[in-house]
């Protein structure tokens, strides 16, 4: 399983490798020894979201790990009826988000800040442990991801529209 630390290594992914070695099992795939190692809390700007968590009660984590410009997002209001809508206000914008769950939330954000080079991109690795796996990586870091084996995101199509929009 080495090429599989060795490849989130080189990107900076990991908070310590040693300690991601442990959560490694031999003989699994790697895209699941990904996720595990994301709910293990091994990745740098991963997040584990249990499926329970509303999207106006992620922002924050949520943005607090892309960085940059991200980080001065600010939810204006929130409605619930008929859909969870967040009225959010990013670089004196206003824009209304109907946001069902924390892939459209992610898609969102990844949609508002495509342009911005300070703001990592949230990737949606899967689900694991009744949690939505995430992870947020430097936007530079995505074209090589998408060339390794292991990395089959829910949200591999946005990522490759943001890679070819680059």
């Amino acid at each position: 399983m080495a090429s599989l630390l060795d490849a989130l290594d080189r990107e900076h992914l990991l908070k310590n490798r040693a300690a991601a070695a442990e959560h490694v099992r031999a003989g699994e795939p790697p895209h699941v020894s990904l996720l595990r190692l994301c709910d293990a809390g091994a990745l740098s700007g991963g997040l584990s979201v249990a499926y329970g968590v509303r999207p106006d009660e992620l922002v924050g984590p949520l943005t607090a790990a892309m960085g940059g410009a991200a980080r001065r997002l600010k939810i204006t209001d929130v409605r619930e009826r008929p859909v969870l809508t967040l009225h959010v206000e990013a670089e004196g914008a206003e824009e209304r988000w109907e946001v069902e769950d924390a892939a459209a939330l992610a898609h969102n954000l990844n949609d508002l800040y495509r342009a911005a080079p300070d703001v990592r991109v949230i990737v949606l690795l899967g689900e694991w442990e009744d949690a939505y796996q995430l992870v947020c990586v430097e936007k530079r870091a995505v074209s090589r991801l998408l060339r390794q084996t292991f990395f089959a995101p829910f949200n591999l199509e946005q990522l490759r529209g943001l890679v070819s929009a680059r």
